[in-house]
């Protein structure tokens, strides 16, 4: 292929994924900082703004939303420079100070909804809000015409939302169905690892699946923050997410001949004439 055709092949491939992901090419994006995950996102320059994005987790996290609300949390922390932050929950269980210690300049604007159809009507106003640059709203599922709701109220007030699935009293979990995300995420908390040479808790980590991804494709990874919970003042420049390890898309080691009994019988004695 000559590269002029190579050029205009990439010049159209480029103008699909910006029709896939919603938006013109030159829509605007908060990049992550690390190009194995940027390039997953659609349009592959980072997480589209001026749009929503679902996260949820699994088990236990399905119903308390810690992670997620979290990992969420994390990924908009850049944006709250621009403006503030409306958080809906539909239990008044929301730890605000837990919140600023991952990083948050501020207290986000704190609403509680009796059910769900009011939290993503909620939703939908504190989005078309001016002012507004970020707006967390818990729910358990999004139909295509609420998403499309939500959607219309981002470009309206140039906001960005993240919906996280919650039950937050339990019951049978509803099966997930398409949405208008931009993204779809599922997080679950991961052991953290403490300073060389210390003891106790390290950064906060999370295990981040990204299931689905409108003009991107689907990765998982391993984070961490490790500015959150430092008493230090926080600065700006790079997002407070930083990929840890890369998950997906890992080759499984080459199976290992079994060992004969005389091998195994020369590895000991060998072993004991070591320590000897």
């Amino acid at each position: 292929m000559t590269g002029f055709r190579s050029g205009r092949l990439a010049a159209v491939r480029a103008k699909i994924a910006a029709i896939e992901a919603g938006g013109r090419g030159d829509s605007e994006s908060l990049a992550l900082g690390d190009p194995r995950v940027d390039r997953c996102l659609p349009g592959g320059r980072g997480l589209p703004l001026n749009r929503w994005h679902e996260l949820g987790g699994e088990g236990l996290e399905a119903e308390s939303a810690a992670a997620p609300a979290a990992f969420a949390a994390l990924l908009a922390r850049p944006l709250l420079a621009r403006g503030r932050a409306v958080w809906i929950v539909r239990r008044d269980d929301l730890h605000v100070p837990g919140l600023l210690g991952l990083g948050l300049p501020g207290a986000p604007i704190e609403v509680w909804t009796p059910d769900e159809a009011q939290a993503l009507a909620a939703a939908e106003d504190a989005l078309s809000t001016r002012g507004v640059a970020a707006v967390f709203v818990e729910a358990e599922a999004v139909d295509l015409v609420a998403g499309r709701r939500l959607q219309l109220a981002c470009e309206k007030g140039r906001a960005t939302g993240f919906l996280i699935r919650r039950r937050p009293f339990g019951g049978k979990a509803r099966a997930l169905t398409g949405s208008a995300a931009a993204t779809r995420w599922t997080v679950a908390p991961a052991p953290s690892q403490p300073p060389p040479g210390r003891l106790g808790l390290g950064a906060p980590r999370f295990r981040a699946a990204l299931e689905r991804s409108r003009g991107g494709r689907p990765g998982a990874w391993l984070f961490e923050s490790p500015d959150a919970y430092l008493e230090t003042e926080i600065q700006d420049g790079t997002h407070p997410l930083r990929l840890v390890a890369e998950l997906g898309d890992r080759q499984l080691a080459p199976a290992q001949p079994a060992a004969r009994e005389d091998d195994g019988a020369d590895a000991a004695s060998g072993s004991v004439r070591r320590r000897a």
